[in-house]
């Protein structure tokens, strides 16, 4: 192939939308951020760090999504949050 030669290559412009849930945590004047940490830890399988970085984001702003994914997943997640007494949701 010469260098005047161009070379032109297909791509695919095909878009795949994802629409993955959410879940948020809510800040309340109930759990500790011992629990919520520890929750998060063992519920939505955080790093300490994330965890610890949540929990902060959750008490300043009242609110923090900890977990995005299909709805079938996040599921059991958020009640295990709900069982353990965070005010959670998925949106």
């Amino acid at each position: 192939m010469s260098t005047k030669e161009k070379v032109r290559e297909r791509v695919s412009t095909k878009e795949s939308v994802v629409s993955d849930n959410e879940i948020v945590v809510y800040n309340d004047d109930v759990n500790t951020f011992d629990h919520v940490i520890d929750t998060l830890i063992r519920v939505c399988d955080h790093t300490p760090e994330q965890a610890e970085q949540c929990s902060l984001i959750v008490h300043y702003n009242g609110k923090c999504t900890v977990k995005t994914g299909p709805y079938d997943k996040l599921k059991n997640q958020c009640t295990q949050l709900l069982q353990a007494g965070l005010h959670a949701e998925i949106l």
